[in-house]
């Protein structure tokens, strides 16, 4: 039996993000899949600390927390699905935070890359989404899977996005992504030619192009590029950043030495940024709970 993954963001119990997982998991073929289902409201996930120490020698991290149990949900399962509700235009909190702690995926790379990996961004409202369904890609890409396919459904009631052929059209389509390769949603927007995402960033020109195209950024690849219409359609040309985190197998392992190399990068600067730094130290007062210093 295969397993598969199921990464709940929502704390509501039976809501709508754990009702999609399961519609997608009934879609698998049943005599070869299991599921398992982790709620990240339910883990004690702390804050990232910024120290580097997973990136060396055992490379684990040094709080102790429910961390290293998702990590070894998420290497032992065959596949892996991910669903996260809208709150204010974005992810629930409970994702980013599991993603600040990214740097101890790394220590995985072997396992998790390759693993089939989908998601969806669940929303109350059509159209008011916002940027979660860019949180869900960066995720499913940060984890260093193989994201075959992200969907946006709308539901705000326990339930109610099942009301509908649409929801349940989606789960069969990221289903079939798991069991085959990458999944075109439903009408399918243009997309980044590097890495397929959908959310592009215009950025400022000095001066109009000729072809009357402008400049763009990919927001899950930092790849810029140009949008221009022609013949009726969007056309999208970008070409990969100069430190890609996630294109290929060996963008993933660059990035964690260029990491590693930080660590010595400010030992050899010491001296000149601590120079900086104490030019800010006694500006402002800060706002603490009481008892509580840093």
């Amino acid at each position: 039996m295969k397993t598969l993954l199921g990464i709940v963001a929502s704390p509501r119990k039976y809501g709508n993000c754990e009702l999609f997982l399961k519609e997608l998991y009934l879609n698998l073929p049943q005599d070869a899949w299991s599921l398992r289902l982790i709620r990240l409201s339910e883990l004690n996930i702390q804050p990232c600390l910024g120290c580097y120490q997973c990136l060396f020698g055992e490379m684990k991290c040094v709080q102790r927390d429910d961390l290293q149990l998702f990590l070894d949900a998420l290497v032992s399962a065959d596949a892996v699905a991910v669903a996260v509700p809208t709150y204010f235009l974005g992810a629930n909190a409970s994702l980013k935070r599991l993603l600040d702690r990214g740097l101890s995926f790394y220590a995985h790379l072997n396992t998790l890359w390759g693993k089939p990996a989908v998601g969806a961004a669940i929303a109350g409202v059509p159209g008011l989404e916002g940027y979660t369904k860019l949180i869900v890609d960066s995720f499913l890409k940060l984890t260093l899977t193989d994201h075959r396919g992200s969907e946006v459904v709308y539901g705000a009631l326990p339930g109610e996005i099942f009301l509908d052929g649409v929801a349940k059209a989606a789960a069969a389509r990221l289903a079939e992504a798991l069991c085959g390769g990458g999944s075109e949603e439903a009408g399918s927007a243009p997309r980044c030619p590097v890495c397929g995402g959908d959310t592009f960033r215009f950025l400022p020109e000095t001066s109009p192009r000729p072809d009357g195209a402008v400049a763009v950024r990919c927001m899950l690849c930092s790849s810029a590029g140009t949008l221009k219409a022609a013949d009726g359609r969007i056309q999208i040309s970008t070409r990969p950043s100069e430190h890609p985190l996630f294109l290929t197998r060996e963008d993933a392992e660059r990035h964690l030495e260029w990491l590693r190399g930080m660590k010595e990068a400010f030992f050899v600067r010491h001296k000149e940024l601590k120079a900086v730094v104490q030019a800010y130290t006694a500006i402002g007062e800060w706002i603490r709970p009481e008892n509580r210093t840093r």
